[in-house]
């Protein structure tokens, strides 16, 4: 979809109604043909657009899906997104994203695909990305900082999420589980997942991954316990394309800030205001041991921060935190 299309549909979703053919060729100069073109492209991606003789236009109802001028249509960024990939389908779009990274794809550049063969978690775990449901995405970005600074990433774009969710989809109440998913309910409605190239002085890019279940209603007999979506627990279905500018527009100024900073502190208090884990007994488990302990909040380079069985204060910097069930 090139930037005329794009534009016409703004100006349409701008309007709110009727858009004269007349306006919309002075706008963009061009035809009153070509403005029907336009408009028979934005058809086919699924745009309802009504044409009244004497009227002109009206964008009476969006496609559903996270296209470029769809989400163009929320986002607000000064670079995060306005490099827009789409692909119906992807093997995954971390692979593609980091494929984009090393051919010198720039900071912001955003990879979205409506399903993915190959989705990945942490740890080497699938990520299950039916079509038509939810969003996949991921985006590039090339921070001038020492590499032991990147993990943090994972709980800023957390944090950026979570007040995405929390003003976009009212009647749910979020949390973030260290270090690196969304739990509604105690169900995962979100995970992240950062990849980076980098030399210890030196990061030459990250791969931010972001899988966030939307309006995927059914789940499998294995995850139904596991996993949750956004339509299941507000009872709404929600715009993927509005989401994800909601998303991107909440991360770049937190990004922006963390730049600046030399951690988390300015995030820190968010983060443990609405964590799934504070005061609560854990376990970490790692690749070579298991931590036990009492969350006790976080650290400002985002360790898990744990008053330990022996009265120790631990800080933890990975691993897989779960919650240590009461004997009965």
């Amino acid at each position: 979809m090139n930037s005329v299309t794009t534009g016409i549909l703004r100006s349409l979703s701008r309007a709110g109604g009727f858009v004269s053919g007349e306006e919309l060729c002075r706008e963009f100069s061009i035809t009153r043909s070509a403005v029907w073109k336009h408009v028979g492209l934005l058809r086919e991606e699924g745009y309802r657009i009504e044409a009244v003789t004497g009227r002109g236009y009206r964008l009476a109802g969006l496609c559903g899906r996270p296209l470029e001028a769809e989400v163009g249509m929320f986002l607000n960024t000064g670079r995060i997104g306005k490099y827009y990939f789409y692909h119906p389908e992807a093997s995954s779009t971390n692979t593609l994203a980091r494929s984009l990274a090393q051919e010198g794809g720039p900071e912001g550049s955003l990879i979205v695909a409506d399903s993915q063969s190959g989705g990945r978690g942490r740890m080497g775990r699938n990520w299950h990305s039916p079509p038509g449901v939810n969003l996949y995405f991921s985006f590039i970005l090339r921070p001038g900082v020492p590499s032991f600074r990147v993990p943090q990433l994972t709980l800023l774009v957390a944090a950026a999420i979570h007040r995405a969710l929390h003003s976009h989809v009212p009647g749910i109440q979020p949390k973030v589980k260290w270090p690196n998913d969304i739990l509604v309910g105690g169900r995962k409605v979100c995970g992240v997942l950062c990849e980076m190239q980098s030399e210890p002085d030196l990061t030459h890019f990250v791969i931010v991954g972001v899988g966030i279940n939307v309006n995927q209603s059914v789940f499998s007999l294995e995850l139904r316990h596991l996993a949750t979506s956004l339509v299941k627990e507000s009872g709404s279905s929600v715009s993927r394309a509005h989401l994800l500018a909601d998303v991107l527009n909440h991360f770049e100024p937190l990004y922006d800030e963390w730049l600046v900073r030399d951690d988390l502190s300015f995030i820190i208090p968010y983060l443990d205001e609405h964590s799934f884990l504070n005061a609560r007994d854990v376990t970490v488990d790692q690749f070579k041991q298991s931590i036990r302990g009492r969350v006790s909040g976080l650290a400002p380079g985002g360790e898990l921060m744990l008053l330990g069985t022996d009265g120790r204060r631990i800080l933890v910097s990975s691993g897989e935190a779960h919650i240590r069930k009461e004997p009965t």
